[in-house]
């Protein structure tokens, strides 16, 4: 039977793509599910021109998204942050704080797109990759320095 599918379907195929797939898939699970339609010479047309506005804009998403990560490649992110006497951060710097970093520098990241196996709980430089959509990872520079106290520079 042939079908048009209406969702990207693993192991299947992708949106608006026409399949020739076994009768009882079809009509027991993608159809009833509305992952997809019987495949009419109307349908056919209508998929066809679907794909080309489909495939349009994948390309401008590409398109923005590689720029974003060319912008993003090699940013430096600075944290300021309190530390106890043995420079030990009274905070973790987590995903989170990373994201609402980038966010105020004008970069829509996601706290689930920052690569970043555990918090960050001593100063320095840390070397963090961005997992952004079409498989790009563009690397920032997460800096975490010690907040100067004007209080000690008195004594």
């Amino acid at each position: 039977m042939k079908v048009i599918l209406l969702e990207n379907i693993k192991n299947l195929g992708y949106k608006y793509e026409i399949k020739n797939i076994k009768d009882g898939y079809a009509r027991n699970y993608l159809i009833p599910k509305g992952l997809a339609i019987p495949a009419t010479k109307e349908k056919v047309e209508w998929a066809l021109q679907q794909q080309k506005i489909y495939v349009k804009k994948a390309e401008e998403k590409l398109k923005k998204v590689q720029e974003m990560a060319e912008k993003l490649d090699g940013q430096e992110v600075i944290f300021s942050v309190k530390t106890g006497e043995k420079n030990q951060l009274f905070e973790a710097i987590n995903s989170t704080k990373i994201a609402q970093k980038l966010k105020e520098m004008g970069f829509e990241i996601k706290k689930n797109q920052i690569v970043l196996k555990e918090p960050i709980k001593e100063l320095g430089e840390y070397q963090i990759k961005l997992a952004l959509e079409e498989g790009l990872e563009p690397q920032i520079t997460v800096v975490v320095v010690a907040e100067e106290n004007p209080e000690e520079e008195e004594l």
